[in-house]
């Protein structure tokens, strides 16, 4: 048997670089609707003054690959020759083995003096892809690197061990519900600004409808844009999403052998998202080993299928054994492929989706890091605080709810986040979420705002982009 050529590797690269031979040539994905990064990310990655390689993290299928070509399209836009931007999709079979530095090869001779662009999707599948790159971004001053990634936790420790001062990271959560609406059309149909960054429904029971939507399948710019995807969203978000991740990406990168463990604990946390946790219970369920359980759940989180939330005491201290934690789903669309749509007439279950929708929201923000929830005896329990910093003190928190029972039931819904905001003078505000319901009020005096899940979804989503920590609190 012979080796892969040269010839057969430069007709693979040839094919995947259309632009070369055709500088009028239409990129598709140019044509396709911008997420609201797009223009954060363009200007990282196109900055030839700044003498580091950009790092785009994101899960599979929430648009890495279109914002990459985008990102060419406007880089050709912009003056730079076409010839001179390489794209490759590092996941090839036809790539196995090859060095970074030997894609380089492929472009003109005598162009290392002049402004190039190289793109390297799917990176994490080179061994050692932080030390290649690295050595271009030192050797090859003139050339701006761009890598995607869908495994995060290890491209973003082995970009922090080996690229320090040479790569900038930029992370691509799944789609916000302000951009499902902005993707759909219903964003000023549905929402008014009532002031800055603070906005209103005009038509509550319809955005509730449309966040279901979101909660079955608006994470994936796909599913939002393809009908067809959307009518068969199980063989989309689970065969070619969750199936991927577990089968291949996680046990090529980690060497993990029991692939049914795997599967079998990830489907028992989504099921079970936004229930407390520990390693005894998982294990007690799952039958898998404590050890085995903690690894999984770091690879899950690298992998951007869950997001794991420490807890805090009534005292907002961070215990230092971590026995109890909460998994939510990276996205809640995930749930409806394992299992089933939620409905509309589903409360609970659109409680628990609510959660892990909201703390999707999240993840673009550095502030995700200070985000908790707080648990204390006598079944004391608020789903957010947000621990300030540089001191761990709570500055505000929040309780999420799918009912207007704080109607009714005032004192009882409030009684956690009123214990929290008596301890602690540092609490500026406190909200709940409700279905319907939207007022500002006081509590323990401080700020209280009740408003609907659905909104505050979509006020933290908006207001993220917008680069505020507080979502509009």
């Amino acid at each position: 048997m012979e080796p892969i050529g040269a010839p057969e590797i430069r007709l693979r690269i040839e094919r995947d670089n259309p632009w070369w031979a055709d500088t009028r040539l239409e990129i598709p994905e140019s044509k396709f609707q911008r997420r609201v990064y797009y223009a954060t990310f363009m200007a990282l990655a196109l900055n030839f003054d700044v003498k580091r390689a950009a790092i785009l993290l994101g899960p599979r299928r929430v648009g890495k690959t279109v914002i990459v070509k985008q990102l060419i399209y406007d880089a050709i836009q912009s003056g730079i020759d076409s010839k001179l931007i390489l794209y490759a999709s590092i996941d090839a079979p036809i790539y196995s083995g090859i060095s970074l530095e030997k894609f380089i090869d492929f472009l003109p001779s005598d162009s290392k003096d002049k402004r190039r662009l190289v793109i390297f999707d799917e990176i994490q599948y080179l061994k050692d892809w932080e030390l290649h790159l690295k050595d271009l971004v030192d050797n090859y001053p003139q050339t701006k690197f761009v890598a995607s990634g869908s495994a995060a936790a290890a491209l973003r420790l082995k970009s922090r061990e080996s690229g320090a001062g040479r790569f900038s990271e930029f992370m691509l959560p799944p789609l916000t519900f302000y951009e499902f609406l902005k993707f759909i059309g219903d964003d000023e149909r549905l929402i008014t600004i009532k002031g800055p960054h603070q906005y209103e429904a005009k038509d509550i029971d319809e955005l509730n409808t449309k966040f279901v939507d979101y909660l079955n399948f608006g994470g994936y710019p796909e599913a939002v844009l393809n009908a067809e995807v959307r009518r068969n969203a199980e063989q989309f978000i689970r065969n070619d999403i969750i199936d991927k991740v577990l089968l291949k990406d996680l046990p090529s990168l980690y060497g993990i052998n029991d692939i049914q463990g795997l599967n079998k604990l990830f489907s028992f946390l989504a099921y079970n998202a936004g229930a407390e946790a520990s390693l005894e219970n998982i294990s007690k369920e799952s039958g898998l080993a404590k050890p085995t359980i903690k690894k999984y759940i770091e690879y899950l989180e690298s992998a951007f299928l869950i997001l794991k939330l420490s807890t805090v005491d009534d005292n907002c201290r961070t215990l230092k054994r971590e026995r109890n934690f909460k998994i939510y789903l990276n996205n809640p669309s995930m749930r409806a492929a394992l299992f089933a749509p939620v409905k509309i007439t589903e409360p609970e279950k659109i409680g628990h989706l609510a959660e892990s929708a909201i703390f999707s929201q999240w993840q673009h923000s550095p502030s995700f890091r200070r985000l908790r929830y707080a648990r204390w005896r006598n079944e004391g329990e608020v789903d957010i605080v947000y621990l300030r910093t540089p001191d761990e003190k709570p500055l505000w928190i929040g309780e999420i709810r799918w009912s207007d029972k704080v109607q009714n039931k005032y004192g009882e819904e409030t009684k956690s986040l009123a214990s929290l905001l008596k301890n602690h003078k540092t609490i500026e505000s406190a909200f709940l979420t409700s279905k319907t319901i939207s007022k500002v009020n006081v509590l323990e005096g401080r700020k209280f705002t009740i408003w609907p899940s659905s909104l505050y979804c979509y006020s933290v989503g908006r207001n993220i982009t917008a680069g505020l920590d507080k979502a509009g609190l």
